[in-house]
């Protein structure tokens, strides 16, 4: 008895040792830019699903998710539709289902449209989160890189300095399903009709599309702005918006005449920004979206409470807060400016 009471003991002794020894070898906390850290407690696969796989602004998503996935020691990677698509974007979460992968973070191109297969997702006990998604029911958090609306303002203060404070304007928008997009231009509208009580909005024609696509941006823009010579703005949100109005003012000989004011990315515009085609743009910083959306799915993977004020890891994403009213939607302080002064700053 005494020598069974003597090995149950060292079984236990070794047991305990051994859990000691992978509790001091388990990793700490994911930061931006961090090495390679040991290999993880937990192993666990995430997918980013962006918009589009080819488009420049989710390529620079993908260096976040990589670094995430450096940081960690995880399965996390980026895998997109080759164009944007809703339906292709949804056969890319189907196949991620069919492969059983731990958790998927979507950027969706149309919120209504992934609905049935992110709930095909949480159903198969898939964790979702979503970016630019506010509008998303089966998602289990949302991560906006800003407040909306807020952003919209913005976007709105710049074309109005532009346009002197006063003239007709319209609003561009990559998809009218566009959920972030179109959230954007609302506020920019709102903000305009408090602020800017001489400018209006083109009542014909008050949203346009550009179906996310430089080429499509700068032919809707060139026959809005023959179509109304007294058109004297645009707001954009995609990222191709601005670029594609741009040019059309320079083509169209209205450079000084027109402006343009929305979102895009630094090297790309650093031509337009140059001469003068755009004042200043605004962003955030796609690779940190990304970061931060893997960092949110392990969170929720490690079973960690998402409330109070949430850290993920990354500038502009470590004070988190709930939208008002809102127990799935958090906002972070992502927003950046760009002009000819700082367009070279910024290495993307």
């Amino acid at each position: 008895m005494k020598q069974r009471r003597f090995m149950g003991a060292m079984v236990s002794a070794t047991v305990a040792l051994g859990l000691t020894l992978t509790a001091c070898s388990a990793p700490a906390a994911p930061g931006a830019g961090a090495a390679a850290s040991t290999k993880a407690a937990k192993t666990y696969t995430i997918a980013v699903v962006p918009k589009d796989a080819t488009n420049p602004w989710f390529v620079r998503m993908e260096t976040g998710v990589k670094e995430f996935a450096t940081a960690t020691g995880l399965n996390v990677y980026q895998k997109g539709p080759s164009e944007t698509d809703a339906t292709m974007q949804a056969q890319v979460i189907q196949d991620l289902i069919a492969q059983k992968v731990d958790a998927i973070a979507v950027v969706p191109v149309d919120p209504g449209a992934l609905e049935t297969v992110l709930k095909q997702a949480m159903d198969a006990g898939i964790v979702v989160v979503t970016h630019e998604g506010a509008s998303q029911q089966n998602t289990m958090y949302d991560i906006e890189a800003f407040n909306n609306a807020a952003y919209g303002a913005f976007i709105m203060d710049n074309l109005a300095e532009c346009m002197g404070k006063e003239g007709t304007y319209t609003t561009m928008v990559g998809h009218v399903t566009n959920a972030s997009h179109n959230e954007w231009a609302d506020g920019g509208v709102a903000h305009q009709k408090e602020a800017f009580p001489n400018m209006k909005l083109l009542t014909d024609e008050p949203r346009v599309e550009s179906q996310d696509d430089g080429e499509q941006a700068y032919q809707t823009a060139k026959e809005l702005l023959k179509k109304y010579p007294d058109l004297k703005g645009i707001m954009g949100t995609s990222s191709f918006d601005a670029p594609g109005v741009a040019r059309a003012i320079d083509e169209l000989g209205l450079k000084g005449k027109v402006c343009t004011s929305g979102t895009g990315m630094p090297a790309a515009n650093k031509e337009i920004l140059a001469n003068g085609s755009v004042s200043s743009l605004t962003l955030w910083d796609p690779a940190k979206a990304g970061y931060a959306m893997a960092s949110l799915a392990k969170k929720i993977l490690d079973g960690e409470k998402i409330e109070g004020t949430v850290d993920l890891g990354v500038d502009g994403y470590k004070e988190m807060h709930f939208a008002s009213g809102s127990t799935k939607v958090l906002e972070g302080n992502g927003w950046i400016v760009i002009n000819k002064e700082n367009v070279d700053g910024f290495g993307f």
